[in-house]
């Protein structure tokens, strides 16, 4: 009579989330402020949400890359109102250059495994 082996434990529910390795906590933070460029808050905050728990270097920069990224939101929404004015087209247009250069440099900074916080951000999470 041949007995089975027990299964292995479960981990619970809502439990400590499985630490990232350094390189892979600089990846994820590298795409998400890549992410960022392409599809605006929607990496970031995905990221934050999925990774915040996951190691103190991706949490720091899935966070600075969502408040730069719902501070440029707010100023897409800004710009697009101010169309009707026409001054709001050059800001949608500075939007999006910030947007570009400032997503690079902050993917290429956690990339080197270095800290970056965004100069032009409003801190909605930390």
């Amino acid at each position: 009579m041949s007995a089975t082996p027990p299964p292995p434990p479960q981990q619970p529910y809502g439990g400590a989330a499985q630490q990232l390795s350094p390189a892979d906590e600089k990846l994820w933070a590298t795409l998400v402020h890549v992410g960022g460029i392409l599809f605006n808050w929607i990496p970031a905050l995905i990221g934050y949400l999925v990774l915040k728990d996951r190691g103190p270097f991706v949490r720091a920069h899935t966070a600075t890359a969502l408040n730069f990224q719902i501070t440029l939101f707010i100023a897409y929404v800004v710009g697009w109102i101010l169309t009707i004015v026409g001054i709001g087209l050059l800001i949608l247009l500075a939007v999006w250059v910030v947007n570009i250069v400032f997503s690079i440099i902050a993917a290429v900074k956690a990339n080197q495994g270095a800290y970056y916080v965004y100069p032009v951000a409003i801190k909605f999470v930390s």
